[in-house]
């Protein structure tokens, strides 16, 4: 987790302070989205989809399987919040690029910890 978050505020870095993307959206007033943002969101998320990877990991033997084509649902799904409300094209392919950073560090790193069958108390 705490790789996807470094990654984030890393590449919103890249972005906004190399690049000089204003990182905006509109969502009913314009947000400018920050370093605390992105690393509140990427927390967030990391936190939601390693408690998505444990329940399932107790419900299922197919955890992995599962758990990794329901997260990439879910990053493919996150890309269209900054495709409508990004305020020009730098923001949102920017703010696009920051949803895929944490999704594949996420569904990377936590896919790779996740127990086999055998490894699990069944």
């Amino acid at each position: 987790m705490g790789i996807t978050v470094v990654a984030a505020v890393a590449w919103w870095a890249v972005l906004s302070q190399v690049a000089g993307i204003e990182l905006q959206a509109r969502q009913g007033t314009v947000m400018r989205i920050n370093g605390v943002s992105v690393f509140v969101a990427a927390t967030a998320m990391a936190f939601a989809g390693w408690g998505l990877l444990a329940i399932l990991e107790r419900r299922t033997l197919n955890a992995r399987k599962v758990w990794t084509v329901v997260a990439m649902i879910a990053c493919v799904t996150s890309l269209g919040s900054p495709l409508s409300s990004g305020i020009g094209v730098g923001a949102k392919l920017g703010l696009a690029s920051l949803h895929l950073v944490v999704g594949v560090a996420v569904i990377l790193g936590l896919r790779r910890t996740t127990l086999g069958v055998t490894e699990r108390c069944v």
